[in-house]
């Protein structure tokens, strides 16, 4: 049986595109994936980067994006009243609702809906607290416990090498984004190519090194 940690923050529309798809991108293959929510918003700044929806141009070409790919899967999908916004609350609830930090399906897709279908604010108080009542979470989403393992699980995650979300990680290997799906598949299958060309891959030299202000 294969494990497959995925992390996730639910302020990522392609986040939750991959989680829709993924049950069928695993079809016929043993495996149990473990969701791992994670600050992506620390993984930037961990890198000294901005999100794709702070970047004037590429925001709307991703919104624009992500709404043709919902169309192209067959996801419904609409638009949050406004992005990116704080996710720090859903993110904690959904550690909350597992013991381990690391929530069921049911409680991902929950969380995923609540901000990517109907077009509501994602962060509206009075939505959050209905959220948390229909997940009923067995611990309390401020408690310090809760913070920490969000935390932890970010810091798990770039440890790993995960620079932004989704990510798949299989054994030693990180799959990035919606598109990676496939190419995540093909090495479960012990796809041959994973001893060359992926390995090959790592090892060429960087050039020209940009020096930021």
């Amino acid at each position: 049986m294969k494990t497959i940690t995925c992390y996730i923050d639910f302020i990522s529309p392609y986040a939750y595109l991959a989680f829709e798809a993924l049950p069928q991108s695993l079809e016929g293959v043993s495996h149990r994936v473990v969701y791992k929510p994670v600050l992506f918003a620390a993984m930037l700044k961990h890198n000294g980067q901005l999100g794709p929806a702070e970047i004037p141009g590429k925001r709307e070409w991703t919104y624009r994006q992500v709404l043709w790919q919902a169309k192209q899967l067959g996801v419904a999908m609409d638009m949050p009243q406004s992005h990116p916004f704080n996710p720090l609350a859903l993110l904690r609830l959904a550690v909350a609702c597992s013991a381990d930090g690391e929530p069921n399906r049911y409680v991902c897709e929950t969380i995923f809906n609540h901000v990517w279908q109907g077009g509501a604010a994602a962060d509206d108080a009075a939505r959050l607290q209905t959220l948390t009542q229909q997940l009923a979470p067995q611990r309390a989403v401020d408690e310090p416990e809760v913070k920490n393992q969000l935390k932890a699980n970010t810091e798990d995650a770039i440890a790993r090498g995960v620079f932004g979300v989704p990510t798949f990680c299989v054994d030693d290997k990180v799959f990035w984004g919606l598109d990676a799906l496939p190419m995540m598949r093909a090495c479960i299958d012990a796809d041959q190519w994973f001893d060359g060309p992926w390995q090959a891959a790592g090892q060429i030299r960087q050039g020209v090194i940009r020096q930021t202000a």
